[in-house]
């Protein structure tokens, strides 16, 4: 039986209804897991009231984590694999993760591990997965595979959706549009990738550099969202680092430049994305070949193929 810890953190409780579906195959099957959820020593508020959510974004995408309290578990615990569930703000992790993969007692308990990353969230996880690839390999881990959880509503519908549910606590049905967040269904079905896991444990595949979750759909890219993100975590970067001269998180005189960028960041919403969306739906015949390119490449490790769906389905 192997050892393998799952360091999760979920404000919404949805991330943690995924994470029970993906380890309660490795659970029944003997294997030994440790559930460690990250806890800040600040706690972040849910739902967000709109000034604490706004004045979140310099650090995130700074990744300027705030501490966490204490692990429940030493650093040196030994353990055959490690599970990082993750949510998204910002197009970067969510700080609390980020705060564990910086965190000298983090850094130690993935050194040389094989890791598999979970993210849940709206539909941009793309810059957020790059940073968790650097900050695992500064820290000596080896990502082995990577899964994605999206929210149900098409993209333009989740910039309505999400937000009313970050903000409001509400994620029902709304104008017409789909509740937010992963659909049941694929919150039932990610137990499939908990049975592969399992195998792959059986057969010490973990010690292997292949990926242990191919032809299982694991991570699905829109390789159009990828170019409308990448433009919005350059700006990203500028703002951020703009708004941190005018003071730390919590600081009132960050509030006014916070107040431009919330207002920068709707119009951005509004007009920015749908016509990079539409530009590049009417020339999508010419990019064509280098979206799937690109497609290709973003989906790694783990990749969108489905052969190995009918063997591990429930």
């Amino acid at each position: 039986m192997k050892n393998v810890l799952v360091v999760n953190y979920s404000q919404t409780g949805q991330l943690s209804e995924i994470t029970a579906q993906v380890i309660a195959p490795l659970r029944a099957a003997g294997h030994h897991v440790h559930l460690e959820t990250l806890v800040p020593e600040k706690p972040f508020p849910w739902p967000w009231p709109i000034v604490d959510f706004v004045d979140a974004f310099p650090e995130c995408v700074q990744l300027d984590a705030p501490p966490l309290k204490p692990l429940t578990i030493a650093a040196e615990t030994p353990f055959d694999l490690v599970i990082l569930t993750y949510q998204v703000w910002y197009l970067a992790p969510a700080l609390p993760m980020t705060a564990f993969l910086k965190s000298p007692a983090g850094r130690q308990l993935i050194k040389d591990k094989p890791v598999v990353t979970l993210v849940a969230c709206r539909n941009m996880w793309l810059s957020a997965q790059d940073t968790m690839k650097h900050l695992i390999a500064e820290a000596g881990g080896k990502l082995r595979d990577h899964i994605v959880f999206t929210d149900q509503g098409h993209a333009l519908a989740t910039f309505i959706t999400t937000p009313r549910w970050v903000l409001t606590g509400r994620r029902d049905r709304f104008l017409g549009l789909p509740p937010a967040g992963v659909a049941p269904g694929e919150i039932r079905a990610a137990s499939r990738f908990g049975h592969a896991l399992n195998d792959a444990l059986d057969t010490d595949a973990e010690r292997n550099p292949a990926p242990m979750l191919s032809g299982l759909r694991a991570a699905v890219v829109n390789p159009r969202l990828a170019i409308s993100e990448r433009t919005a975590q350059r700006a990203f970067r500028i703002w951020s680092k703009l708004i941190r001269l005018f003071g730390q998180r919590g600081q009132w005189r960050r509030r006014p430049i916070l107040l431009v960028f919330a207002l920068y960041l709707i119009t951005m919403v509004l007009t920015v994305v749908p016509l990079s969306l539409l530009v590049q739906w009417l020339f999508s015949p010419l990019l064509k070949p280098h979206l799937e390119r690109l497609r290709a490449e973003l989906e790694l490790p783990s990749g969108s193929q489905g052969f190995n769906l009918q063997k591990y389905e429930q």
